[in-house]
């Protein structure tokens, strides 16, 4: 008899979407080339809308959620990768066309994967999970274009959220003047400042009409 592992698997009904705590087996899962043990993942603002229905993320059924995961590779196919690797995905389609890391174990293909250093554990990684990941693919772009502390401010917008809260933190420490917008500000000003906000304001200071500029305000933006 196969060994089956726990999964959170969604299925869209004529009510909408329904989520079920499952038993499956690997014959559940979809093609790849390597199998993964998974040992974390983290509940994303698009985990959220598609487990809750409240937009189109998952694009097929039945699914396992789940943008990212980390674990310990069981089987591989792949050159690239063996038993007993740790890795880390994001991305990729993952628990929106692709079975992904709400479950105990995962096949994808090897390409997606990402070996973690021996520093990293897996649930350090996904600590990080893709916020993380995508704050600092943001900082990087900026510094890609030319933007160094003394070139002036950087707004970050949706600021308490996770991208928003881990750039912010980047930023800061790498010496930038960040200045956080958030529709909270007043509520959420002593976190943000906490992170290393130089300046909290309004995100209300953007939904008007646009405003002449003369020197430009900000160096750079994230905008999450």
């Amino acid at each position: 008899m196969p060994a089956t592992f726990r999964a959170l698997r969604a299925h869209k009904t004529d009510a909408g979407i329904e989520t079920r705590l499952e038993s499956l087996t690997d014959a559940d899962l979809m093609e790849g080339d390597v199998t993964v043990r998974v040992e974390a993942s983290t509940i994303n603002f698009k985990d959220g809308l598609a487990l809750t229905g409240r937009s189109p993320i998952l694009r097929t059924f039945p699914i396992i959620p789940g943008i990212d995961f980390a674990g310990v590779v069981e089987t591989s196919a792949n050159p690239g990768f063996a038993a007993g690797d740790r890795v880390v995905l994001n991305g990729w389609g993952v628990g929106e066309t692709w079975h992904g890391g709400y479950a105990q174990r995962a096949r994808v293909k090897g390409e997606w994967l990402v070996r973690l250093p021996d520093s990293l554990s897996t649930t350090r990684a996904m600590a990080i999970g893709t916020a993380g990941y995508t704050a600092m693919l943001c900082v990087m772009t900026l510094e890609r274009q030319g933007v160094t502390p003394g070139s002036g401010d950087i707004l970050v917008t949706g600021a308490a959220g996770g991208v928003g809260s881990i750039s912010i933190a980047l930023l800061s420490a790498l010496g930038h003047r960040v200045v956080a917008s958030s529709r909270r500000a007043e509520a959420e000003g002593d976190y943000l400042r906490s992170l290393g906000a130089a300046e909290v304001i309004d995100a209300a200071e953007f939904s008007g009409p646009a405003r002449p500029i003369g020197k430009e305000r900000w160096a750079g933006v994230v905008d999450s």
